[in-house]
Order: C-alpha cells, then sequence, then structure tokens
C-alpha cells in the first residue's frame, strides 16, 4: 500500500484520551481510578458515575478513527459484569452485547488450551490481581473490533517444556481483528506465543504489559498484504527467546519506551530482538536494551528508523535504515526519557492493585461527582482553582476534579475545609495536563505586602487531608537565571495535610521543589508518592512531613548557571517521627559524578529539638551521587540526626563506613513502607 493511500484510511482523534500508566511513570493515567460496583446496569450508569477504568479508551493506533470505529473503548456503553467461573467468563466474552467483564478470580480453562472467542464491544479486565486465566487465553476473529484486555494475569498453558513447539496456546491471539487495546497484563509460560497479532489486524496498542518465561513473545504479521498499523509502548520483555516484536509487512509499526532484557543466569536466551519484516516500517524510539543478542535486525525489504535507544551488554546486529513515517501524524503521544526506562517499567507494568477493587455504597456515591476543567471551555470551569472553589466546604465523600490537557498557568491551593480531593490530569500521559506557576521566595507580592516566601512561592497548595494527585505534571518556572537579586527557592507542591497520594505525577522546579509539610509541628502528616517523577537540584524534597517517594524516580539537574552541585533532600522532621523514605527507586540525572549528596539536616528555625530523618534504601543510584552522601547543614551534623541506606545499588551506591551508615537487616525490616505509613494503606478512589 502506498504512503497517500496508508494515510487516507487515518483520522485523527480530536479528543484527549485517557490511557494506562505512565508512571510513565506514563506513566499512569487512569489505572485505579474509581471503585468496582459489581454489576452496574445501564440505567444506573445515568446518575452513578462509571470507575474510569471502565470508560477508558486507549492511545496509538487503537485510538484513530477508521474502519467505521471511532477508537477503542471496549465494552464502556454495556453493563458491568463480576465473573468468577469459566462459564460465565464465556458467556460473557461471546455475547453479541457489549460488557465491562470483571475477572474477579482465578479462571482455568478447560480444556489445556482453550481460547475463549471474543465478540466486539467488550473490555475484560482484572479486579485487581485477583483476575487470572490459566491454561488458555483469547481469540479474537476476523472483523471482532473495539476490545480491551487489561489488567489480566494470563499463563502456564505450557507442556512441559518452556520452548514447548507442538501447541499453538497463545495468551491473546487476533486473526483480522482491528481497534485493541491490550494493556497492563502479565503474559507468561504459554505454548507458543504470548500475543499474536495475524491475518491483517490492524488499529492494535500493546502497552505496559510484562511478557516474560517464553519461547515466542510477540508475533505480528503473516499476510502479504501492508496493512497492519499498530502501537507497541512500555512494555518489558524478559526471558523470551524470539519475536520482541517479530513484526512481518506492517504498514506502520510504533514501538517506544520499551525494555527488552535478557537476564544473566537464567535459562532462557534471547535469539534476537525487535525484527521488522518483509515490508514493515518500523520506527523504534527511547527502548532499553539490555544483555539482549542481536538486538535490532530488519530484512533487506524492510525498515527501522532508530531514535534515542539505549544498548547495554548487547551484541550482534544492531541495524537500521529505509524510510520513516512520523507518528504524530496519527496520534499524540509522550516519550520517556530511555535512562528511566527499566525503573519506569518495573514498577510500573502489569496488573495494579488499585484498579477494579470492590465498592462499598459510599465509594460509590464518592466516585458520582466528577468536576470537569478545560482551557477551552468544554469543561464545566476554565482554571483549576474554579473547580476547587466549587467544593463544597467540608465535603463527605471523594470529589475529582478531572482535568483537560493544556498548560494552566495559575496557582492552586486546597484548602483545609475540603477534603477527599482528587484532581488527575485526563489526557494520554502526565505530561499531557500541565499546572505550572513562577513564584519564588523572594518574589513581591502584588499587594506590596512582602514577599511570598518560601512555602508561600508554591504553584500547587495542599492543606486538606485524603488528597489525590495523579496523571499530571506540577512545576514551578521561576527564572534563576534572570532574578539573581533575589531568594530563588521556588516550589512546585508543597503539602501541610495527612494522607496525600500522588500517582503517576511529575513534581518539577530547580531549588526546593517539592515541601513535604504537615500542618503543625505537632500534627502528622503522611504523603506517599509512587510512579512518579521529581526533578530539581537544592534541597528539592524537604520538610518535616512522614514522607514515601516509592517506585519513582527523581531526576537530577543542573543549577541555572549550568553547574553540578546539590542535595536530594533536606528532611526537617520532628522527634519521633519518621522522616523521608526512598524506596526502590532511582536517582539519576544530566549532572556531573560525585556532585550531589542525599541529603542535610534542616533544623528549620535552628530548632534543636528536630531529629531529621531520610533513609534510602532498594534504590539505583547513579555516579552523580557522592561516595560521602551525607553532609551538615547551618551548623548542625547530619551524625547527630538520622541518616542511613539499605542495599542501594548502581555506580552511586558505597559500602559502609562511618561517612556512610548502612541499616542491618534487623533495622531495615523497621523501615519499611509499612511503617512510614502505619494504619493508611493509599488507595485510588
Amino acid at each position: 500500500m502506498s504512503e497517500t493511500r496508508s494515510k487516507a484510511r487515518h483520522r485523527r482523534r480530536k479528543t484527549a484520551l485517557a490511557v494506562g500508566l505512565p508512571l510513565a511513570l506514563s506513566a499512569a493515567g487512569v489505572l485505579g481510578y474509581g471503585a468496582l460496583p459489581g454489576a452496574q446496569s445501564r440505567a444506573s450508569a445515568a446518575t452513578t458515575a462509571a470507575p474510569a477504568w471502565a470508560t477508558a479508551t486507549a492511545d496509538g493506533f487503537a485510538s484513530v478513527n477508521a474502519l467505521g470505529q471511532n477508537g477503542t473503548y471496549g465494552g464502556r456503553d454495556g453493563q458491568i459484569v463480576t465473573v468468577k467461573t469459566l462459564a460465565d467468563l464465556e458467556k460473557y466474552a461471546t455475547a453479541s452485547e457489549p460488557y465491562v467483564i470483571v475477572v474477579a478470580a482465578t479462571i482455568t480453562m478447560d480444556p489445556v488450551g482453550k481460547e475463549i472467542k471474543v465478540q466486539s464491544n467488550k473490555t475484560i479486565v482484572g479486579s485487581g490481581t485477583s483476575g487470572q486465566i490459566v491454561g488458555g487465553g483469547f481469540f479474537l476473529g476476523s472483523g471482532v473490533h473495539n476490545v480491551i484486555i487489561r489488567n489480566l494475569t494470563i499463563r502456564d498453558a505450557y507442556q512441559g517444556v518452556w520452548n514447548d513447539k507442538e501447541h499453538d496456546f497463545d495468551a491473546i491471539q487476533m486473526d483480522g481483528a482491528h481497534h485493541v487495546w491490550i494493556d497492563h497484563n502479565d503474559l507468561r509460560h504459554m505454548a507458543d506465543g504470548l500475543i499474536d497479532v495475524r491475518k491483517d489486524s490492524t488499529y492494535v496498542t500493546v502497552s505496559w504489559n510484562k511478557l516474560s518465561q517464553d519461547n515466542k513473545a510477540f508475533g505480528i504479521g503473516w499476510t502479504e498484504n501492508v496493512v497492519t498499523d499498530i502501537t507497541i509502548h512500555h512494555n518489558w520483555i524478559r526471558e523470551t527467546e524470539q519475536r520482541n516484536p517479530s513484526t512481518d509487512n506492517a504498514a506502520h509499526a510504533h514501538l517506544y519506551n520499551n525494555f527488552l532484557e535478557d537476564a544473566a543466569g537464567t535459562d532462557i536466551n534471547s535469539s534476537y530482538g525487535n525484527y521488522s519484516r518483509g515490508a514493515t516500517r518500523m520506527v523504534l524510539e527511547n527502548s532499553y536494551f539490555q544483555g539482549f543478542k542481536n538486538p535490532v535486525i530488519k530484512d533487506s525489504t524492510a525498515s527501522i528508523v532508530q531514535k534515542g535507544n539505549t544498548f547495554v551488554g548487547t551484541s550482534g546486529r544492531n541495524e537500521s535504515g529505509g524510510t520513516a513515517f512520523d507518528p504524530k501524524t496519527y496520534y499524540a503521544y509522550t516519550l520517556d526519557k530511555t535512562a528511566d526506562v527499566p525503573a519506569l517499567l518495573k514498577s510500573g507494568v502489569g496488573p495494579r492493585s488499585s484498579i477494579g477493587t470492590t465498592a462499598t455504597a459510599s465509594t460509590k456515591a464518592a466516585a458520582a461527582t466528577t468536576l470537569t476543567v478545560a482551557k477551552d471551555g468544554s469543561g464545566q470551569y476554565s482554571t483549576v482553582q474554579a473547580a476547587v472553589n466549587a467544593v463544597p466546604a467540608n465535603n463527605p465523600s471523594r470529589v475529582v476534579i478531572s482535568v483537560k490537557p493544556g498548560t494552566y498557568r495559575e496557582l492552586v491551593k486546597v484548602p483545609s475545609n475540603k477534603p477527599h480531593v482528587t484532581i488527575q490530569g485526563s489526557g494520554g500521559s502526565r505530561n499531557d495536563t500541565v499546572i505550572v506557576y513562577n513564584n519564588a521566595s523572594g518574589t513581591p507580592k502584588p499587594d506590596g505586602s512582602g514577599t511570598y516566601g518560601t512555602g508561600g512561592s508554591a504553584t500547587v497548595v495542599v492543606e486538606a487531608d485524603d488528597f489525590q494527585a495523579r496523571n499530571l505534571t506540577i512545576s514551578n518556572d521561576f527564572d534563576e537565571a534572570s532574578h539573581q537579586d533575589i531568594a530563588n527557592q521556588a516550589v512546585a507542591l508543597r503539602t501541610a495535610a495527612d494522607k496525600v497520594f500522588l500517582d503517576g505525577v511529575i513534581v518539577s522546579g530547580d531549588q526546593d521543589t517539592l515541601l513535604v509539610d504537615t500542618a503543625a509541628k505537632d500534627k502528622l502528616g503522611r504523603v506517599y508518592m509512587t510512579n512518579s517523577y521529581v526533578i530539581g537540584n537544592v534541597d528539592f524534597i524537604f520538610g518535616r512531613a512522614t514522607a514515601v517517594i516509592d517506585k519513582s524516580v527523581i531526576t537530577l539537574k543542573k543549577r541555572w548557571n549550568g553547574t553540578s552541585a546539590g542535595y536530594v533532600t533536606a528532611p526537617s522532621t520532628a522527634a519521633g517521627r519518621k522522616g523521608i523514605l526512598i524506596a526502590n527507586s532511582t536517582v539519576n540525572g544530566d549532572v556531573s559524578s560525585a556532585s550531589f549528596y542525599l541529603g542535610r539536616p534542616w533544623h528549620a528555625g535552628g530548632d534543636a529539638s528536630l531529629d531529621p530523618q531520610t533513609t534510602v534504601r532498594n534504590t539505583s543510584l547513579s555516579a552523580a551521587i557522592k561516595s560521602t552522601p551525607w553532609t551538615d547543614m547551618s551548623g548542625f551534623s547530619w551524625k547527630d540526626d538520622r541518616f542511613a541506606e539499605y542495599k542501594n545499588s548502581g555506580a552511586g551506591s558505597g559500602a559502609a563506613s562511618s561517612n556512610r551508615p548502612q541499616l542491618t537487616d534487623a533495622q531495615a525490616a523497621g523501615q519499611e513502607v509499612a511503617d512510614w505509613l502505619g494504619d493508611w494503606t493509599p488507595s485510588s478512589s
């Protein structure tokens, strides 16, 4: 098919699309929003808002309007049903009507290898991590369209050996289907391929899945027709021999932010990675290849255009060449940094525990209150603060402020009398929705009453308990270079509340980016951040709250004058409280080696009664971290306070010494995430 004819098939969507986790961090968009109301009729949906995962739509090529189908939204127009048996799963999946089918148990296929023949207009989604399909999978035949398969574990159809070649028992196979979204699944140990996109199947997006422990991971093509359009992003492909993926005669194959890992010491060794076959035209961007043999290969007739990929410990063929296409001709997308991909995917792929959990009556009522914000006037409000102002004082249940993509240059404050507020971006990426302002500590107030001060400089201030933010960016873009005449602490986000949940966000600034505070010195304030990014340079995670940065990326940046020097944390913890915990994360950035400290003790106001604490554990530290990672501050010695590490890795990690204390195993057992959060278990609602 010619490029002209191919482009004529596509019609770009004109609305923002809610997609799975970024993370990137993508990551990280709609997973876990809302709660599962069991079985919900179409009539009741008019008065009770369906959970966002039930109304989610795909990104990538699955979002394109074509072949009579406007994007991919699955069974959102039908009933929501919960299944726990094979009979019920098959009944609803093969029905002609649209359904959202929530799999709430482990379902074993009988016979082994059975593939349920899914019909059009279906969403099949796991309830938390309990939705598992064992010994078989799903088949989408010719003409089947508008299907979403999310948040499931599909496993163990193999017949005694990992590279079983006698059976064709796939996790997901499609022959001639279109508009399919496969998202946040764990696919492993099948008896042929994990995913097969065959026989002119097209408008397919495969995102945020873990594909592992199999001979053939992912095959695409098998006809002479060059019609398949497919997007493959944010997938972790590990311990698979071949087809990672193999793409044959695809008109447009867009692969980005994937992590291909051939782990040393395992039984399965890679023979090749991404393969462009036949007349395929492939764009391969910002992916990370580790240990793979022949990581990128192509036929003489095929094309691969590579951009921004990283190869670590690979060998053999690594090829590119031919004619590219521009994916943004068909849909919008945002790339995560290649260096962040392994950590981002390890924490972000596969089923999410917070999606599809059973709702109580109160959580159903809470999910019903949604306020929309859009700069273009298509929402209820044109600014985020206007939506916050509309939340009733002392509201008893969750209010979701859904913010459409755009840059909102404004100050936002959630006052203490407005608890249970969620601010979430509705775009396909956390980069799509940005709340930004540029006040600094020394910026004069418009009314002439002085300057803002550090805490007052924040773009977003949260003083209300049980606050949540997800799938957006909060930034302070104060121009330090142009304003060296004033104090340049410039906060992006200040929290002064308890039970603050930050999921799939970017918090970006320079000095003093993220202030995790409490309402008062004697008040408890807990913050849990996950699947997120924090970007800054000097004391850019600081304050007296009990704060956890988990499964996230901490990005170090140079200062306004191009120099590399800074401090990741500056805790000002009260005695007897937990301080800042960084766990299961990555600390990196484009800065000089050995130029950053992990932290220093902030005794705010010279208060000697404080006992600042930072623990960094199970985290990858880049070479930017100093070999003596802690330092003094304002006359207070770090050795008099609480600073320690445990089982960190990377070039910036180091052995125990008097200048680098390490927790013992016994001490570490009392410094887990749960110890920081106490009786609070963060969950999306």
